[in-house]
């Protein structure tokens, strides 16, 4: 049994995360942690320092300016830490660096295991169609609240290409501003924003007569809250270090 701490647990997504976790007979929620009170059924606490239930990991899927009091957190506890969180600082990135050095870190551009399989295939493909002569395009679309772009998803797919391949290409997200013809080791990458859209990716490799595209549509937040609670039982007992999804998967 994965005994978990839920830090934001009031929120959309801690919400979500609870409610998987309560039909899984494999884990639990030990406690949450929300700034927000709530009558959950399990305890929880508006401060987390409050907080010393009894737990093998913390999921944390809150607000960038949390993290690193969670992170504080963890290593005081020696408890692995799931975060899920996005939009953080360098420095808050440096803290993670740094406390993998004691405990185990789990972080993850996109907890889906869908986009999180489509990297691995990358990593393993895109080498030959590169090679072959394929462009590599890449498009992301989300709804009209995001502010950044591109989304993290994005750059990790470019990334899982780049680095198969010596970190070679360099990334274009504007051919607005000159005119001149695309270069072979740029990997375009390109956003779109409107309406209620998840989250949606495409991979284009497009070569002489001939186009293979990779697609990953999410439909619902939930796909992201399933893989925060397989990464929070893979995470149980693991020695210190950094870890990701693609941990979880090179295990499922």
């Amino acid at each position: 049994m994965t005994k978990i701490i839920m830090h934001g647990c009031n929120g959309h997504m801690g919400k979500v995360i609870c409610d998987i976790v309560s039909k899984d007979k494999d884990c639990e929620i030990a406690a949450g942690v929300d700034i927000a009170e709530s009558n959950a059924p399990f305890p929880t606490f508006t401060n987390i320092n409050d907080c010393r239930v009894e737990a093998d990991v913390i999921i944390d899927f809150s607000t960038a300016s949390a993290v690193p009091g969670v992170i504080k957190y963890a290593l005081e506890r020696k408890l692995p830490v799931i975060i899920c969180t996005t939009g953080l600082s360098g420095e808050t990135l440096e803290l993670l660096d740094k406390a993998s050095e004691e405990i185990p870190v789990f972080r993850s551009a996109n907890m889906s295991i869908g986009i999180n399989l489509i990297c691995s295939i990358l990593k393993k493909y895109a080498p030959v169609l590169s090679e072959a002569g394929f462009d590599i395009e890449i498009l992301e679309k989300h709804h009209n609240l995001k502010l950044d772009a591109p989304s993290g998803t994005a750059i990790l797919l470019a990334d899982s290409i780049n680095e198969s391949m010596g970190d070679k290409f360099n990334y274009v997200y504007d051919r607005s501003s000159y005119r001149k013809q695309r270069n072979e080791k740029e990997i375009g990458i390109s956003a779109m924003r409107g309406g209620t859209i998840v989250g949606e990716h495409t991979v284009m490799f497009a070569g002489r007569n001939e186009v293979i595209e990779f697609n990953h549509s999410a439909h619902s937040k939930d796909v992201f809250a399933v893989g925060a609670v397989k990464a929070a039982k893979f995470m149980k007992n693991k020695p210190k270090g950094k870890y990701d999804m693609q941990s979880v998967m090179s295990e499922l």
